[in-house]
């Protein structure tokens, strides 16, 4: 992957979920009121949240995940419920302090461990299954690309993922965006068209000689949330 683009998108990610975005974000996360079309966006993460888990087998004792780019760790928490010793990282050292507080009392020490740093990081060694739960919408499709082939041989079963869904409206919204000082805007998403995905995948040597050879799709859209989650299995 493109070392200077990636460290620089991942520090504009990290100033803008620590410091412009980190109350909304812990009251999107949350159950705070909150305003009608963050709620579309909430109702949004959680129809996805659920898709990514219905993916994963209700029993994970003994399983090790990858929950990269966790934010405030809802994702995280449900895979331990199930019995899997989950690594949850995100960008954002205030999310990850968020997401520490939250750690449930139920939960036995060790099931997550909560880290802020690189989700791409090699050393954090291999895992049974990965999950990336919007990380990847702000990169184009040749950066997400690097992701999984990066990515693919670290995990043993299969990995999870979601990307921006290329829509009419969210070309729109992306280019209106850029009429805004870069210091009122959130960072750039970048819609990915499902066919071009699709096509990526299926031309990658490399993902077919880890063995990915099967994957499966679903769309969310609620309001102001669109994405689309693809799982990428071994055969």
């Amino acid at each position: 992957m493109s070392n200077a683009t990636y460290e620089t998108k991942r520090e504009e990610l990290q100033t803008y979920f620590d410091r412009t975005a980190k109350d909304k974000w812990v009251a999107l996360t949350s159950n705070t009121p909150v305003s009608r079309i963050r709620e579309t966006v909430r109702k949004g993460r959680e129809e996805m949240r659920n898709t990514l888990l219905e993916w994963l087998p209700e029993d994970l004792s003994g399983a090790r995940i990858l929950d990269a780019g966790c934010g405030t760790g809802m994702l995280a928490i449900e895979a331990a419920r199930r019995g899997a010793d989950v690594l949850a990282i995100d960008i954002s050292p205030a999310l990850i302090e968020e997401a520490q507080k939250r750690m449930p009392t139920d939960l036995s020490k060790g099931k997550i461990e909560f880290l802020a740093g690189d989700m791409m990081d090699p050393g954090h060694g291999e895992f049974d299954y990965i999950v990336a739960m919007d990380s990847f919408i702000h990169y184009p499709l040749p950066e997400i690309m690097n992701f999984l082939e990066a990515l693919g041989p670290r995990a043993k079963e299969n990995m999870s993922f979601t990307f921006a869904p290329s829509t009419p409206a969210l070309e729109v919204m992306k280019a209106v965006g850029k009429i805004f000082p870069k210091n009122d805007r959130s960072p750039a998403i970048e819609p990915v068209k499902e066919r071009k995905m699709v096509e990526a995948i299926a031309e990658s040597e490399k993902l077919r000689g880890d063995g990915y050879n099967s994957f499966r799709m679903r769309k969310i859209s609620t309001g102001f949330y669109k994405s689309q989650a693809l799982e990428l299995k071994r055969s």
